[in-house]
Formats: structure tokens, sequence, C-alpha cells
């Protein structure tokens, strides 16, 4: 029994958590996160980076991420990454509308998040016109570290579970915010899921 005098008490009657007494929720939180699908959706230069995150040299399937989904059915986290023009908004809306439920998006970009250099009326100023975004990566384009930083603070946020409540209190994404991580920097360690 040294196992369970090992956890710490979590302060709510003295039962430590561990994979015998932790909550459902919390362990569907927990596979929430660690196996979200993401959509293809890549429109201008951002994509080649987020192909990039996916590549062998930064591996995305470390995330729990292991390939990106071309039909919108399998996957339930979409990365828009670029500009969306007013043509493709239509498209962009019906494809999140078919993804799984429950589902994320990431904004990939200045273009994605407020139309950047394109301040015309062609490009849409902003995703979060379309769909409800939950967390915007910086950049022009954002790095490979910037997008994986962007999906540990979603996968985070998804394991906390208020993404979903705020969801269906609002409507409305989580409109969180990244910094951008410069190229060639050190990415921070992750062991299972602390910093």
């Amino acid at each position: 029994m040294t196992l369970i005098k090992d956890i710490q008490d979590d302060g709510f009657g003295g039962i430590p958590h561990n994979a015998i007494t932790a909550k459902l929720e919390d362990l569907v939180s927990w596979a929430r996160s660690r196996s979200s699908w993401p959509a293809s959706f890549g429109l201008a230069c951002c994509a080649i980076e987020m192909m990039a995150t996916g590549a062998a040299h930064y591996d995305l399937s470390r995330f729990g991420m292991e390939v990106f989904r071309a039909s919108p059915r399998q996957a339930d986290i979409m990365i828009v990454a670029g500009r969306v023009s007013q043509k493709m908004a239509p498209v962009l809306r019906q494809v999140y509308d078919q993804m799984m439920e429950p589902k994320w998006v990431i904004s990939m970009g200045v273009c994605a998040s407020s139309g950047g250099m394109f301040n015309n009326y062609a490009i849409v100023q902003g995703v979060d016109q379309i769909v409800p975004v939950d967390v915007y990566a910086p950049g022009c384009p954002p790095t490979p570290e910037t997008l994986i930083h962007a999906i540990e603070t979603l996968h985070q946020k998804i394991e906390d579970g208020e993404l979903l409540k705020r969801r269906k209190a609002t409507g409305a994404g989580a409109n969180l915010h990244v910094t951008e991580i410069p190229a060639g920097a050190q990415p921070v360690p992750v062991i299972l899921g602390i910093r």
C-alpha cells in the first residue's frame, strides 16, 4: 500500500486521486486532451508551418495528434492556417459544422486572426467572425514551436474542462492568446503535463 501513501491528498476528505478514485469527468477530459485529431485547413503560407509541425522534426504525434484528418467528421480540432477569403468563409463554416462535438478551433497566424496585411473587402478580418476561436497563435507565419505551444495550451484547457462550460454559456470560443516563440528556441519540455 505504499503507492496510496505516496500520492498527494486532494484535500477533499483524505482520499487521494489515482486511477481508481479519479472522477469519470476528469478521466474523460484527460483522454480528450490527449487524443485530439486536427482537421487540415491550410489556406496560405501558415499551412507550410503547420505541415512542418506534423513532420518528423517536430512530430505532433508526441501530443496524441497522429494524423491530420481529411474528413471533418473524424476531426475535433480545426487549425485555420492562413487568410480566409470571403469566398472561403462559407466552406470554412460548413467544415466546422460537420466536425464532431466537442470541437475546438486554433487561429494560426495574423491573417487568420485579424486579416493581417490584407485590409480589404476580399479577406475576412478575423476568423472569429465565422467560427468561435479557442486559441490564437500569433506570427507571420507562426513558427512550429508557436503552434505546438498553442496546441499544448488548448490541451490544458480541454483537460481543465472550462472550455465546454464557457462554450455552453456564451456560444463563443475561449479567446486565449499565446505568445510567439522565435524560430530555433528551445521549447520547454513537457513531462506528463507538468512544465
